[in-house]
């Protein structure tokens, strides 16, 4: 749900991914985008949503590690401010693309490359307006074991092993065929056959008797 404050409803990391909507499969990632690793990961993601292309929905959460990355906290509430508008994708990428550069300002030229068009993105990065959103990302992942990044999640189940291509794929399509057996298995309705009228010839037989 949609978090509202002063009337503004702002659209919360949660609800925001890339892919089909109904897709049997999420992948969700918890990261940071001073990472050197989730820089690398966001390769194996974009492939990942070709090679599983409508299987797939991807969803990314802010993880920031704050104590080595003194940046990570505001990029993650620029690539918010970015959603609002539609453009978390295009930001996401900006943003890992230009990792090594991510003061402030630099977020506001980010912005403009994403194709973001609020006027008041540089103050609301100032004033933190979307702060708690990634602050509840960071408890969530907190509370799911998250400790090294980048961690991801498949169908809300801890994927373990290195993330590359190979190792992800292969947990999706053991995520896909088991999302198949679990598939309701749809059971045939069977329509009441209506009851014919007497023909003409029974009835008059009736009527003789």
């Amino acid at each position: 749900m949609a978090f509202k404050k002063d009337d503004v409803v702002i659209i919360e990391p949660r609800e925001i991914f890339v892919g089909k909507k109904d897709a049997p499969v999420t992948l969700m990632e918890f990261g940071e985008y001073e990472s050197e690793e989730c820089a690398k990961v966001n390769e194996v993601v974009k492939q990942l949503l070709e090679e599983f292309e409508g299987k797939i929905k991807f969803q990314f959460r802010h993880f920031p590690l704050t104590l080595i990355h003194q940046r990570s906290l505001k990029a993650s509430e620029s690539a918010v401010a970015a959603a609002q508008e539609g453009k978390f994708w295009e930001m996401h990428n900006v943003l890992f693309s230009n990792r090594r550069n991510l003061g402030t300002t630099s977020l506001k030229l980010h912005s403009k490359e994403a194709g973001v068009k609020n006027k008041k993105f540089l103050d609301d990065l100032v004033n933190g307006v979307y702060g708690w959103q990634v602050q509840d990302d960071l408890k969530e992942g907190i509370n799911r074991g998250v400790k090294d990044l980048p961690a991801f999640f498949i169908n809300d189940v801890p994927f373990s092993g290195k993330p590359t291509f190979a190792n992800l794929s292969a947990a999706i399509q053991s995520a896909l065929k088991k999302s198949k057996t679990k598939a309701p298995v749809k059971k045939a309705v069977i329509q009441p056959t209506a009851k014919r009228a007497p023909s003409k010839a029974v009835v008059k037989q009736k009527q003789r008797a």
